[in-house]
């Protein structure tokens, strides 16, 4: 803004005659968060898919416990009922979803004069 009032003021009276202010605008996105909780039911896949997973990684940790005769076997049938259950039921889980809004707010200003026959534009924020 100093930088506008010292150019002004070092013209003389007379370039004023043609002078004019205009403000500018520009269209902005808001976005506004808001939270939905959203379900699903399974995971997409079979029955099947979701026992094998479940025995896999079941029979790896009942394989690791020491002492116990059988634990694999034990780990891979209780993992893959378990994945098979749990896959049964809906996962919910909460989502950050936007609401747009579009808004046109104030960008800046310029001022257009001439001066011994030349026109210039200075652009300023008021």
């Amino acid at each position: 803004m100093k930088k506008l009032a010292i150019a002004l003021a070092m013209l003389p009276s007379a370039a004023f005659a043609e002078t004019y202010t205009q403000d500018h605008y520009k269209n902005v996105i808001l976005k506004k968060p808001y939270s939905v909780e959203v379900c699903t039911q399974g995971n997409n896949k079979s029955e099947v898919q979701n026992f094998l997973e479940g025995a896999i990684i079941g029979g790896a940790i009942g394989n690791n416990i020491p002492g116990e005769k059988n634990g694999g076997a034990v780990g891979a049938f209780l993992g893959g009922v378990l994945n098979t259950e749990r896959n049964k039921s809906p996962q919910c889980r909460t989502e950050t979803r936007y609401e747009e809004e579009t808004q046109n707010i104030y960008s800046h200003s310029t001022v257009t004069f001439t001066h011994e026959g030349r026109s210039y534009t200075l652009r300023f924020q008021k």
